[in-house]
């Protein structure tokens, strides 16, 4: 267990550094001026973002109207048995809950925790490790594809909220498993 803790601490810090030279080392090879590539794709990325701000404020107030009117705690009650099987703390079923809908709220609610039970507790793990591995699948849904116009989102939804489980699940038994 200790070689494993060990081989992940290490690829946790080379992950991003090699991505990076990975991607600048295939530009390289295939002749692509990376900057300027980089440079045109932000000035696209802000137009995209100044397309997006209804569609975000949209949102934003939508979830907070779902956590002011304490529909939160009533769904934190409702699949608290459901997570008690994996073996994943009750309080950390806000996180979970508000992920898919918007990564500022549960943001907050992963301070909350860090602030209440510590970072370095099982529940900051468990949070930070969420947060690190799920999407925030409504989010994504209303804003990008409401952005571009697409109302039928077929799959979608279904495949995002799917993956977010598996995120989900995954950080709690990764993080029982290591700490």
């Amino acid at each position: 267990m200790e070689l494993f803790k060990l081989i992940v601490e290490w690829l946790s810090i080379l992950a991003i550094p090699v991505i990076i030279l990975f991607f600048l080392g295939f530009g390289y090879v295939k002749k692509v001026k990376v900057y300027e590539k980089f440079v045109e794709g932000a000035k696209e990325g802000f137009n995209v973002g100044v397309k997006i701000i209804p569609y975000l404020v949209a949102m934003l107030v939508a979830i907070a109207m779902f956590r002011a009117s304490g529909a939160m705690e009533v769904l934190t009650d409702i699949v608290k048995p459901i997570t008690n099987l994996i073996g994943m703390p009750s309080e950390v079923l806000p996180m979970a809950i508000m992920r898919p809908l918007s990564g500022s709220g549960s943001l907050g609610v992963m301070t909350e925790l860090m602030n209440n039970f510590g970072v370095d507790s099982l529940i900051g793990f468990i949070s930070s490790t969420m947060f690190g591995s799920t999407e925030t699948t409504f989010y994504v849904v209303a804003v990008y594809f409401g952005a571009i116009n697409v109302y039928k989102t077929r799959y979608a939804i279904p495949a995002g909220l799917l993956a977010d489980a598996a995120g989900l699940i995954t950080a709690v038994l990764v993080c029982r498993a290591l700490f």
